[in-house]
């Protein structure tokens, strides 16, 4: 019988790294055998550090704030951050899954589940440990009494180690996050808002160079396009703006970042209340219409999207309603919900539009940030951001912005598929 092939774990990089079992499970030689130093945040370390002992219990609160302080420095700069310490209590975890998501990265846990006599027997080998086998019992029991809500505590990921083989087995391997695509260098083509507008989109394509055989589309010179949302709703064909795109994407040959509209798409198709306005009962029923299995393509592919994408080793940042400096390469809630309504605080004016705060007008970051979610008659640069949702459903035009040469190429649209309460704004 071949041997188990042995634990791996992709890590998220950068998040936190919560190590967490009993004394003596093994974390500390874990640690040091896949992080380097400087990523690893120590109780014991800490206690050293303050008081000369790191079994110094009376400086315990004092060293904990320091890991935390230090954790957040860290965190703060975007740095993997590992904390080693026995954490097997929920509200010793609660302090630090709030710490992620204080700075809108993934927590992550490790847990060191190893047999009770594998615990004692190094305890009783460690006669630098001033405390008796029974506390590493009650942490034992705190950790079997509680690990099975680690997930509903915050934690995104979590793996258990339950060996001494499989800790020594294991493979820790960093994977940067879904957002960080750095490693991608274009040229790209930033799509605006399509909105159904199939015929446009077609036509935009061709005059950017790529090559339309039915569904099938090839780039020019090794090109990438990237959508920025808003693919369904208001224009006439919701379906065939998704097959296109989709196809794209799965050849390799377009990125797709995921609109308001997606998401209000995703919560219908999971059988959620929604308003079915602005069209959306139209791409509903066209959805319905192409069978169970591209309805099932559908909701994978709006689940699979990212909720912006940082390229060309961060030079470029795309998200639909575009992302401040401080939102980059992070990912949370409050960063997903940002780049996919924009800085609203829940308000709305006289016509029943969400209040919209410009976040561009104060944005003064290194990287260029390119969006849509909100039409103008035109692209709308402010400072190193751009605007290119040109309102195409609205009888405006389909835009297209060409990166690294930073040229915006504009389709006039084919007719007049939905109506404002409002004219488009200049840009």
């Amino acid at each position: 019988m071949p041997d188990p092939a042995p634990p791996r774990i992709d890590l998220p990089s950068p998040s936190l790294v919560v190590l967490v079992g009993a004394s003596s499970s093994g974390k500390s030689t874990f640690a040091a055998r896949h992080f380097r130093p400087d990523e690893v945040l120590g109780s014991d370390a800490m206690r050293a550090w303050l008081s000369g002992d790191e079994t110094d219990q009376s400086v315990t609160g004092e060293a904990f704030g320091s890991l935390h302080r230090a954790a957040s420095a860290r965190l703060t700069q975007g740095r993997l951050t590992v904390i080693d310490a026995t954490s097997v209590r929920p509200r010793d975890r609660l302090a630090l899954v709030q710490l992620a998501r204080a700075h809108d990265l993934p927590a992550v846990a490790v847990v060191f589940d190893l047999p009770r006599s594998v615990l004692e027997a190094r305890h009783a080998a460690r006669p630098d440990r001033p405390f008796g086998s029974d506390v590493i019992l009650r942490q034992l029991s705190d950790l079997r009494r509680t690990q099975g809500g680690l997930t509903q505590e915050g934690f995104r990921h979590v793996w258990t180690l339950r060996s001494e083989a499989e800790v020594n087995a294991a493979q820790v391997t960093p994977v940067p996050l879904r957002v960080d695509r750095r490693d991608l260098s274009g040229p790209f083509d930033v799509i605006g808002d399509v909105h159904g507008c199939l015929s446009e989109l077609r036509a935009l394509l061709l005059r950017l160079g790529y090559c339309l055989d039915g569904g099938q589309v090839s780039p020019p010179s090794g090109r990438t396009a990237v959508f920025l949302g808003d693919l369904v709703d208001r224009g006439p064909d919701s379906a065939g703006v998704l097959r296109l795109v989709m196809g794209m994407v799965s050849a390799g040959t377009a990125l797709c970042l995921p609109g308001n509209h997606e998401e209000k798409v995703a919560r219908a198709l999971d059988g959620k209340a929604v308003k079915l306005v602005h069209g959306l009962d139209a791409t509903l029923a066209q959805i319905e219409a192409g069978g169970s299995a591209f309805r099932r393509e559908v909701r994978a592919f709006i689940g699979s999207l990212p909720s912006h994408l940082v390229l060309d080793g961060g030079r470029l940042v795309v998200a639909h309603a575009g992302l401040p400096e401080p939102y980059h390469g992070r990912t949370s809630g409050r960063v997903r919900s940002f780049a996919l309504f924009g800085d609203v605080d829940g308000t709305r004016d006289e016509l029943g539009f969400p209040v919209r705060r410009d976040w561009a007008a104060g944005y003064a970051g290194a990287a260029l940030v390119v969006y849509g979610h909100t039409p103008h008659t035109a692209p709308r640069w402010v400072g190193n951001t751009v605007n290119i949702d040109t309102g195409c459903a609205f009888g405006g035009a389909l835009t297209a912005l060409r990166y690294p040469e930073r040229e915006t190429l504009s389709l006039p649209a084919q007719a007049v598929y939905a109506v404002l309460a409002r004219p488009l704004p200049p840009p």
